[in-house]
């Protein structure tokens, strides 16, 4: 592996050679105030090695851990790099994440510092301080709101470096001796799982298996030096690491960050980049877009969407089942491609991606099929935190949207005896920090345990069916998959959320949220007056609309795995309610519990369902709802 990266096997490593070979070209570049400022890859370096000096000087040591919460921004790789520089590691905390969350991470870690992106960051993080005895420093890069701040373990991120830069006089070969003790068996970092059931377990990985994993990806989904990428899924995630700073690191391309969170598709239309990682969220959220304009646009452009969409989809199906376009078919499209394809990629940002993927659940086929309409060749990936974050990819001859792809090189797949995918290879991690027991558990004989359910196709494609401990039982002995069910229903451009009953019952019964924009507008259209979330989800017209989603649904379920009600929820599920995990898995169990009156009158012969509670938010403000929710009954036969 080394050898493919000129020798550096460490990220820190990785960096030198790049500021050496690509020096002032941008490494990083960071939309601030409407401007993108650049960070050429030999000033990426510097702040590096500054900050790295710093903290040795406020004393991290070989070994130490350092955690990093906030928005994605240039501070938050250099704090990274920077611990991995001194030998320690960095561990990612959601920005998002509440005080429980945020408090057992930093403690479970053993984190000395605290990188904490701004106000809101430090005060989650000083308000508790008392109960984080381990930790020495919290050191913030926005300074905005902290200037009258006084507090004995608080630093900016600034002064870090400015210390950094006082050691660097004083022992000017520092740096470089640390980062040549760095071997790429070290522990890199430390990835919090989202922790569906109860506390999540830091995942050990080291150099070795991000940069293998990154090398392997990029064998079968080449990247550029040249190439734009735009980070804007939370750097706590593996997915996000797989990408700005592994594959960044190994490739050399340019790392695009967002003016804030929720600028990103618009910053993204502004980088127009090469790369795009998602999850289907984001690209189910595309497609909403494009179906809402539509509704509000010109005769003119609905009449060509409406005509020149066809030869997309046909052109597509040809591709994807044949490899090959008959002249008349490419002919058209070139036409359409002209007067419709290329205005609507721009729009989307999507005008030079060369590769877009989407990982973490499953995408719904006919969101697939739009963008390979349009000529984005959209591609799913399989992995997890433990494998460094990928194992299996689309090949690009053999895209099938019902499966996650083969294993990528070096990774081998196979399924158990009870029916579990099972993977080895290099990426696979170094174990769970401080839990022996459950690294036991994930890994026997070399081989790691995904806990997901599935099957391998003659072709080697694998296909993914749910959580093995998901795949439940009806009271009758019937076997069903909630989460193959509820990724089918929020294939619906109408669904934002879904949760599948039924373990021990006599029937299916599912509770829904509607995705409010959508639906939103469905109603302006239909003249439905609505006012808030709750008012909306209980407009019977709504209930027919998702019924129609639900009955589509049925139809391609056996009989005895069919819905026979469902209820429209008041509220959205959110990860603040902990009814979520921060990458958006439900928490089944949570969630049983939380609605349990609601789930009881599914399985009655209640017909509305009234409700007066509490729901907080994240500002500590809280709202009182009243309504009474419909208990919606399906034909036993399905449609």
């Amino acid at each position: 592996m080394s050898d493919a990266l000129g020798g550096a096997d460490t990220f820190p490593k990785l960096l030198g050679r790049n500021a050496e070979r690509l020096g002032g070209r941008a490494a990083l570049r960071e939309k601030d105030l409407g401007i993108w400022r650049e960070t050429s890859w030999r000033a990426y370096q510097d702040r590096v090695r500054d900050f790295s000096l710093g903290l040795v000087s406020l004393g991290l040591a070989r070994g130490g851990k350092v955690a990093v919460i906030g928005d994605n921004r240039p501070e938050w790789v250099i704090a990274e790099l920077a611990a991995q520089a001194a030998g320690g590691a960095s561990v990612g905390i959601y920005q998002d994440s509440n005080l429980t969350e945020v408090g057992f991470v930093i403690d479970h870690s053993d984190a000395r510092f605290v990188v904490a992106e701004d106000q809101e960051q430090v005060d989650k993080i000083l308000g508790m301080i008392d109960q984080l005895p381990k930790v020495t420093y919290v050191i913030y890069s926005d300074p905005r709101g902290l200037r009258r701040y006084r507090h004995d373990k608080l630093l900016s991120f600034g002064e870090v470096e400015e210390r950094g830069r006082a050691l660097a006089k004083e022992k000017p070969h520092l740096y470089q001796e640390n980062v040549a003790q760095g071997r790429g068996g070290d522990l890199a970092m430390i990835c919090y799982t989202s922790g569906t059931t109860g506390q999540p377990k830091g995942a050990m990985l080291s150099f070795h298996n991000l940069l293998t994993m990154a090398l392997s990806l990029h064998q079968v989904d080449p990247r550029k030096p040249t190439d734009e990428f735009v980070s804007f899924l939370p750097l706590a995630w593996i997915g996000e690491q797989m990408m700005s700073v592994a594959t960044a690191l190994a490739i050399g391309f340019t790392i695009n960050f967002p003016e804030e969170p929720e600028t990103a598709l618009h910053d993204i239309r502004e980088v127009g980049p090469h790369v795009l990682f998602a999850p289907p969220r984001i690209w189910e959220g595309l497609n909403s877009t494009v179906q809402v304009k539509i509704m509000d646009t010109t005769p003119l452009k609905r009449f060509l969407y409406e005509r020149l969409m066809p030869v997309g989809y046909k052109v597509a199906d040809l591709r994807l089942k044949h490899g090959r376009v008959p002249l008349l078919w490419r002919g058209l499209y070139f036409l359409a491609d002209l007067l419709l394809f290329r205005a609507l990629k721009d729009r989307l940002g999507l005008l030079r991606l060369r590769s877009g993927t989407t990982g973490g659940a499953a995408l719904g086929p006919d969101v697939f099929r739009f963008f390979h309409a349009m000529g984005v060749r959209l591609k799913q990936i399989y992995g997890q935190t433990e494998i460094s974050g990928i194992s299996c990819i689309h090949p690009d001859d053999a895209i099938k949207f019902h499966t996650v792809g083969k294993p990528i090189p070096g990774t081998e797949v196979r399924i158990s005896e009870g029916g579990e995918i099972l993977s080895r290879s290099p990426s696979v991690f170094l174990g769970y920090y401080k839990n022996d027991e459950a690294t036991r558990e994930t890994l026997t004989g070399g081989w790691l345990h995904s806990g997901d359910a599935g099957y391998l196709e003659d072709d080697g494609q694998l296909v993914v069916i749910d959580r093995l401990k998901d795949v439940l039982r009806l009271a009758d002995g019937t076997q069903f998959s909630p989460q193959y069910i509820e990724n089918r229903l929020k294939f619906s451009p109408y669904v934002k959320e879904a949760v599948v009953m039924g373990q021990d019952r006599p029937y299916l019964t599912a509770l829904l949220c509607i995705d409010s924009a959508v639906v939103g507008k469905w109603a302006e259209k239909q003249k439905i007056s609505h006012t808030t979330y709750t008012d909306l989800s209980a407009k019977p017209q709504v209930y027919d609309l998702l019924q129609k989603e639900i009955d589509r649904v049925n139809e391609t379920l056996p009989s005895a795995a069919r819905i026979r009600k469902f209820v429209l929820l008041y509220k959205e599920l959110d990860a603040d309610d902990e009814e979520l995990t921060r990458t958006r898995k439900v928490r089944r169990a949570f969630v049983e519990e939380r609605y349990r009156g609601i789930i009881a009158a599914l399985y009655g012969d209640q017909e509305r369902i009234a409700i007066d509670t509490t729901i907080r938010f994240q500002d500590g403000k809280t709202a009182r709802i009243q309504a009474n929710l419909s208990v919606r009954r399906l034909a036993a036969g399905g449609a």
